[in-house]
């Protein structure tokens, strides 16, 4: 669970920096690239049969 909300943190944070710094739009592209991989990591996890620690 710590992996996961790091990762949303860290797109968040890159998705901000690339929105508003004008030339870094390659940096939203990664923000959003790593939110929809995150999203996926965590329905994977939530959708396993086995419990995770």
């Amino acid at each position: 669970m710590t992996l996961f909300l790091s990762l949303i943190i860290l797109a968040m944070v890159l998705g901000l920096i690339g929105a508003v710094v004008g030339g870094l739009l390659w940096l939203l592209v990664i923000a959003v690239v790593l939110f929809v991989a995150d999203l996926f990591y965590g329905y994977r996890r939530l959708r396993s049969s086995r419990p995770v620690r």
